[in-house]
């Protein structure tokens, strides 16, 4: 029997029309998955900083002070994964599933052979990047260790965040939620073992997530290649060398984000050489208040995958008015959603961070920061979703440019003169500031309906074809 997900998403696929209350209905069938997913994400993420934050200010700095860059090294392996996942949406939402189960087989393919290029790269850097990011000579050795064991799982953990990513994209969000919830239960379970059982502190947090991590990938892969009706590729034959139509339209896609990678993981390492020379303190609390923060903006990345599926799909079907309400759909949810959140974490600030750390000086900092930051979640809503929508479009190169004059030009220029005078406060103040502007940016340029630009629309898909 057909759920009511699969019937509106059949409705949608062969032109018929859907109701405002059904596209809502639709919106929140995929969103409500995909944000349960990305909370499984953060309370893994909040687990990892507790069960280290315990061991002491040195250690979660250790962690902290890499985290920028395993931000990057998984920013470049998710645009090779982009450029597959918004291909499956429009296959999928022109009903062409031959060339989704190709687009699974190819997608996979990529990511993983890319990313054991990114893994390579990792392992070799990983004894001077301490180093090279001002890191205080006491956190070196963990720091180390810790990048080194993420490198050795990344191939792995990619390919496995590729298959879930394309099941979505597909619009089946329940499976993808499952492998989250199910790798955040098995990181809790090996994190405590390797971390306090057989006391390997933070290399133990890396081995923990990491097993976690292919487990779980293990089975995404497993359900996308055999179980899924749109993509799987048993019993079919084919190529994981992707066609050249496919590599060009992949690096339309993929090109723009991986500048965009650059740009904003580039600025997240900027960011810690900007804060590292305050101190292992405020170290500590940047990063654990990131982690807690991650909390109030997970819907909005939940809200960020259904855009791209439901903008994507309304796209492979040729309409390009029922694209437009789903693109404001899911940015007001988002900004809705996040602002509640924001009311509750400027509330519990301090207890958000003291779940982490039993540091005093740690608690108080972040505390305060989180008390700053609340005031830019509506906007950073508005630019998470903002950027999915597009995305499901295929344009990328335009959010790409708008993120590098916000991120470069405001956060860090403001913070290079905040961040000396009033220290981890002045640095996150420059990106309360930065976000606004961002989301701002990102309303007017979906207002524009330029991110639908390339596809060229005719008078029949322009109208209010919903």
């Amino acid at each position: 029997m057909s759920s009511t997900k699969d019937i509106l998403l059949a409705r949608l696929r062969g032109g018929e029309s859907l109701s405002g209350r059904q596209q809502l209905r639709l919106t929140l069938l995929l969103a409500v998955p995909a944000i349960l997913a990305q909370l499984s994400s953060v309370l893994m993420q909040y687990i990892d900083s507790a069960m280290v934050g315990h061991l002491g200010a040195n250690q979660a700095a250790s962690i902290g002070l890499v985290a920028s860059c395993t931000w990057l090294f998984n920013g470049f392996a998710m645009a090779v994964m982009t450029g597959f996942t918004v291909q499956v949406a429009h296959a999928c939402g022109a009903k062409d599933f031959d060339r989704a189960r190709s687009l699974l087989r190819q997608g996979i393919f990529s990511v993983a052979v890319f990313s054991m290029a990114l893994a390579l790269t990792g392992i070799l850097i990983s004894g001077d990047l301490p180093g090279w990011l001002g890191g205080a000579e006491e956190i070196g050795p963990d720091a180390t260790a810790y990048f080194r064991i993420y490198a050795m799982f990344l191939p792995i953990s990619m390919a496995g965040y590729a298959a879930s990513a394309m099941v979505q994209a597909s619009g089946n969000m329940k499976v993808p939620s499952i492998v989250y919830v199910s790798m955040c239960a098995l990181d809790v379970v090996f994190n405590y073992i390797f971390i306090y059982l057989l006391d390997m502190g933070v290399e133990g947090a890396a081995w923990g997530t990491g097993i976690a991590e292919t487990l779980a990938s293990a089975f995404g892969i497993w359900y996308a290649a055999t179980r899924s009706e749109e993509l799987k590729i048993t019993g079919t034959h084919g190529s994981f060398f992707p066609p050249a139509k496919t590599r060009k339209k992949a690096f339309s896609i993929t090109g723009p984000l991986w500048v965009q990678n650059v740009v904003m993981r580039g600025a997240y390492v900027a960011s810690t050489l900007i804060v590292a020379p305050l101190g292992p303190v405020s170290i500590a609390a940047n990063a654990f208040a990131i982690t807690a923060e991650s909390f109030c903006y997970m819907p909005g990345f939940g809200l960020e995958e259904a855009s791209t599926t439901l903008v994507g799909q309304s796209l492979g079907a040729g309409r390009n008015g029922l694209a437009k309400r789903f693109a404001w759909i899911t940015i007001g949810m988002g900004m809705a959603m996040m602002s509640l959140l924001a009311v509750a974490m400027y509330a519990f600030a301090p207890q958000m961070m003291g779940l982490m750390t039993n540091d005093p000086e740690v608690v108080s900092l972040g505390a305060r920061v989180l008390r700053i930051e609340a005031f830019a979640e509506a906007f950073y809503a508005a630019a998470i979703v903002g950027f999915g929508v597009c995305a499901g479009a295929g344009q990328t190169l335009v959010p790409t440019i708008l993120n590098f004059g916000t991120m470069w030009l405001v956060r860090i220029g403001l913070a290079l003169f905040l961040t000396p005078r009033y220290g981890l406060t002045g640095y996150w103040i420059a990106m309360v500031v930065e976000l606004t502007i961002r989301g701002i940016f990102f309303l007017l340029y979906v207002r524009s309906g330029h991110w639908l630009k390339k596809w060229n629309p005719t008078p029949s898909t322009l109208g209010n074809n919903c």
